[in-house]
C-alpha cells in the first residue's frame, strides 16, 4: 500500500514555521491560530515518524531540514501549476469589501495582486458594514467593526487612527483651529462607522455625541461631504489619504486618535484550506501591513 500524503495544510504550516521560526508570526501568515500551528505540526511528526524541530527556537532536525527541501520543491510544483494559462486551471476568488477600504486601500495595490496570481479571477462585491449586510456566497469578506464576530473565522487586518478633516477653503473660513475646543459650534458631519465621542474623549471634551447636522453611512461619501465644504469629518487616516493627498482634505490637528473599530478579513470555516484564500489573504495582510 502506498504510503498516506500529509495533508496539505500541515504541510504548508511546516514550511511557514521552518522559515519564519516563530508560532504566532506563521499563525498569522496562515490566518490560523498558534494552537492549529502546534496541531498540524504535531500530526506530522506523528504521521512521518521523525521529529522535525529539535530546540524551543525551531532550529530544524537533520530530518526537517532534509524533507523542508522535498516539501518546497513540492509546494513550488503546484504553484506553478495554475500558471500555465488552461482554463481549466483557473480560480475564483470572490470578495465582499467595505466601500472605501475597496476605494483607498484596496484598488491601488490590487493590480500588484492581479500580477502575481494571474490564475485567481477575482471578483469585488460590496459589503455595508454599517448594517452587517455582506455577500453571501463570497469566499472572503472584510468586514469593519469590533471584531466580535461567532459567525465566522477572522483575523485583524488593519488598524487605523482617527483625526478631524476639512476642505482648505472651510478652515479658511471657520479657522484657525489650533485648539480641540475650536471645533465648538462648527458644522461636525456625522457617521455611526467613527462617532465623535472617540475623539471628545480623548481630548478630556464632556461633549455630546452630535445628532445635528448631515450624517453619512460610508465614509468615503463623508470625506467628499467634507471636501465640498459641508464641514469637519472624523475621518481614518489611511482611509482618508486618497484626500489628503490630492489636497481636497487637510488636518486640522497634527495629533491623532486610535480608532476603536478596525478592518477584519473573515471567512466560513475551511475557507482557508483552498489556495486561492490563503494565498490572497497572506497578500493582503502583507499589502496593508
Amino acid at each position: 500500500m502506498a504510503a498516506r500524503i500529509p495533508p496539505i495544510q500541515c504541510l504548508l504550516t511546516f514550511e511557514a514555521l521552518a522559515r519564519l521560526r516563530s508560532v504566532t508570526q506563521a499563525a498569522d501568515e496562515l490566518c490560523v491560530t498558534p494552537s492549529a500551528v502546534s496541531h498540524r505540526i504535531r500530526q506530522l511528526e506523528e504521521q512521518l515518524g521523525v521529529k522535525l524541530f529539535g530546540r524551543a527556537d525551531f532550529s530544524l532536525t537533520t530530518e526537517g531540514s532534509e524533507y523542508l527541501a522535498q516539501v518546497r520543491e513540492a509546494l513550488a510544483a503546484l504553484q506553478r501549476f495554475p500558471s500555465r494559462g488552461a482554463t481549466p486551471g483557473r480560480r475564483k476568488l470572490r470578495l465582499a469589501v467595505t466601500p472605501t477600504f475597496a476605494r483607498s486601500i484596496l484598488m491601488p495595490r490590487l493590480r500588484h495582486f492581479a500580477e502575481a496570481y494571474p490564475e485567481i479571477d477575482l471578483t469585488l462585491q460590496v459589503s455595508i458594514p454599517l448594517l452587517d449586510v455582506v455577500a453571501e456566497d463570497a469566499d472572503l469578506t472584510i468586514r469593519f467593526g469590533t471584531g466580535r464576530y461567532q459567525d465566522v473565522e477572522f483575523t485583524c487586518i488593519l488598524k487605523d487612527e482617527v483625526t478631524p478633516l476639512a476642505s482648505p477653503a472651510f478652515v479658511r473660513e471657520h479657522g484657525p483651529f489650533e485648539r480641540p475646543e475650536d471645533l465648538d459650534g462648527v458644522p461636525l458631519l456625522r457617521s455611526p462607522l467613527e462617532p465623535w465621542r472617540t475623539w471628545f474623549a480623548a481630548h478630556h471634551l464632556d461633549w455630546p455625541e452630535p445628532t445635528d447636522g448631515s450624517q453619512f453611512n460610508d465614509i468615503g461619501l463623508m470625506c467628499d461631504g467634507a471636501a465640498a465644504g459641508m464641514g469637519v469629518a472624523l475621518v481614518r487616516l489611511k482611509l482618508g489619504a486618497p484626500w489628503l493627498e490630492n489636497g481636497t482634505l487637510v488636518r486640522l490637528y497634527p495629533h491623532t486618535v486610535p480608532s476603536p473599530h478596525a478592518h477584519y478579513l473573515c471567512w466560513r470555516a475551511g475557507a482557508m484550506e483552498r489556495w486561492e484564500c490563503a494565498t490572497f489573504a497572506a497578500w493582503l495582510r502583507q499589502a496593508v501591513a
